[in-house]
């Protein structure tokens, strides 16, 4: 079996007992990115000599007996949206194209200080707003399993290069399901955390009290590994919570007898028959290892899109109006006066969808309509967490979908923001809540892979991994190759 068919757990084995070098594995990484990635465009920017050197520098570290992490020497992703000091990052945006950060990201330095090996950065839907990957400046992003169908988005290229087993691991965000709904669209596992577990220093801001940064890997324990590196208290962060943890793999053996698993009534009403039987096979699965399925009402749910939209753009609208044309960013050529260069530098720069969302989020916002808007969606986010906590004093955890359904053609909801919205019909609840929500590999529909969503209350995060664990020692959905990438 070649290296990348090795998990993370099992290459930081192999890198310890010295059988290969970061350097080789280096090399076997970068040479299948040179040859797959032009199929699924998800690499902006490749950063060969950077992994090189990284490479180089763990090896030196092993020779010494310092490697500094199981993640020393294992090459890895960044999502396009966390800054890379001296290397470019532009959020998947015209209006970022040419940016290069004097800084890393919290994420970045924690995972470089670990011994992460980076790759490159990977494509992104605009300033993460979408829901398939086609809204990158930078083009369509393809599923690995077929590449007629879209990878999820916003951080699909992150989830189709480890689908693609281009890489063992990679750096995702979500705000409102951007890492679970990719993750489950390309059959890999994909972690949202609590909000304020990871670092938000330096990650482009898309709607700031929803973005959250997290992970990709094949399988939990990888994710348990990874979030390890990852997480610690940041004070550049005023949202960093210091009750994070840094260690997420202390709980994955424990048994799961006693786990009472609440499944959502309301979720599965309308569901699509193929989604149901698979979110009831895992539950029965589960059932299996021991848990207690229980039935419960999760109250609010109904108005999770809806409430999130109206955030989520109002925020955006905040965040955005930084970017003018006048301090960094695309400034239009076109421009003759102050308020001509604000005016195209915005409308040549910024996508569709973002700006889309610029205008519902500034609608929202408007004096005659904050009451109307903004401040219901306020309210109801309220009422969702309140439905959450009532849930969790039924249940430990949620199991739910993912996605409504498996992942459709490029294009084909393109023209239909709603239709696109609906994708996230289980997952923004979470981010509205502040929770943390795992997807998972639960079986295939129609040759396309599709996931179920664990959710805990907040700080479960080792609860979750030792779930996701658990099902996959009792299945291999997650150690499915796409025939293209084996």
């Amino acid at each position: 079996m070649t290296m990348h068919h090795d998990s993370l757990k099992t290459l930081a084995a192999r890198l310890a007992a010295r059988e290969i070098s970061a350097r080789e594995l280096c090399e076997h990484t970068l040479a299948r990115i040179a040859q797959h990635n032009p199929a699924l465009n998800a690499y902006i920017t490749e950063t060969s000599d950077h992994a090189r050197a990284a490479a180089d520098a763990s090896d030196a570290r092993r020779s010494k007996g310092e490697a500094r992490s199981p993640l020393d020497g294992i090459p890895m992703a960044h999502k396009d949206i966390f800054c890379t000091q001296g290397v470019r990052t532009t959020a998947g945006s015209k209006m970022l194209e040419h940016f290069i950060p004097s800084y890393d990201a919290g994420i970045v330095e924690n995972l470089a200080a670990a011994g992460a090996v980076m790759t490159g950065k990977v494509s992104m839907d605009e300033f993460a707003m979408g829901s398939s990957n086609e809204r990158s400046a930078f083009g369509a992003v393809k599923n690995p399993w077929q590449h007629e169908h879209v990878p999820g988005g916003s951080s699909g290229a992150s989830a189709a290069v480890v689908a693609a087993r281009l890489v063992p691991y990679a750096t995702g965000s979500d705000t409102g399901g951007s890492i679970r709904q990719p993750a489950a669209w390309c059959g890999i596992t994909g972690i949202k955390p609590t909000y304020g577990t990871l670092s938000r220093w330096g990650m482009i801001a898309y709607a700031s009290s929803l973005d959250q940064a997290g992970a990709f890997a094949v399988s939990a324990e990888d994710l348990a590994l990874i979030l390890n590196g990852m997480a610690g208290h940041d004070p550049r962060d005023s949202t960093s919570s210091a009750q994070t943890r840094t260690r997420f793999d202390d709980e994955l053996n424990q048994p799961l007898a006693g786990i009472r698993i609440g499944l959502p009534r309301n979720y599965f009403r309308d569901l699509n028959p193929a989604m149901a039987d698979t979110i009831h096979a895992a539950a029965a699965l589960y059932e299996k290892l021991g848990a207690t399925l229980v039935d419960i009402d999760l109250a609010y749910s109904d108005a999770a899109i809806a409430t999130y939209y109206i955030i989520a753009s109002a925020e955006a609208s905040s965040n955005l109006s930084r970017y003018d044309g006048a301090r960094y960013g695309h400034r239009s050529a076109q421009a003759k006066t102050l308020q001509d260069m604000y005016r195209k530098s915005r409308s040549e720069a910024f996508g569709d969808e973002v700006k889309r969302r610029i205008l519902i989020g500034t609608y929202a916002l408007s004096a005659g309509y904050y009451d109307a808007y903004y401040e219901q969606a306020r309210r109801a986010r309220h009422a969702i967490l309140n439905g959450y906590k009532a849930a969790f004093a039924e249940v430990d955890v949620i199991l739910c979908p993912t996605t409504p359904t498996p992942a459709f053609k490029i294009g084909s909801k393109i023209d239909d923001p709603v239709a696109m919205f609906l994708g996230d019909l289980y997952t923004v609840s979470v981010n509205l809540a502040g929770l943390p929500g795992l997807s998972l590999p639960a079986g295939f529909i129609d040759d396309l892979p599709v996931g179920c969503q664990l959710i805990g209350p907040h700080f479960s995060e080792p609860r979750l991994l030792n779930l996701a664990h658990q099902f996959q020692q009792a299945s291999d959905y997650h150690l499915q190759v796409p025939a293209a990438y084996q």
